[in-house]
């Protein structure tokens, strides 16, 4: 079984977590029916950034991010050349290790941050 493992974040998930992952579903469905309560202000409709994770080892097993994912990675918070929005990142059924992610500390978020 694939597994997704969480790197510490301080507010969302402070001790990590290690994922046994559900293949076809997407990294940001997996983080929240795990109790990692990632931002996804579109409803994981790819319309926002703020889902952003940074795939630290694995980014080559989720596949490639289609056009819009890319066009919306270029507004992320700490966009790094590994970086996917989680709700478009698909979990594959085979996989070499883990897939590591981190989530970045701040994402654009007006409604959040009360702009």
């Amino acid at each position: 079984m694939p597994q997704v493992i969480v790197l510490p974040h301080l507010e969302l998930c402070p001790e990590g977590a290690v994922i046994d992952a559900t293949p076809g579903k997407s990294v940001c469905e997996t983080l929240l029916e795990n109790g990692v309560e990632i931002e996804h202000a579109c409803e994981k409709s790819c319309a926002c950034t703020t889902c952003h994770v940074i795939v630290r080892e694995g980014f080559k097993q989720l596949g490639h991010p289609n056009e819009i994912e890319e066009d919306l990675l270029d507004m992320a918070w700490g966009l790094e050349a590994t970086s996917r929005l989680s709700c478009q990142a698909i979990i594959p059924a085979e996989t070499e290790g883990a897939i590591v992610v981190e989530i970045p500390r701040y994402t654009i978020n007006h409604a959040k941050e009360k702009h």
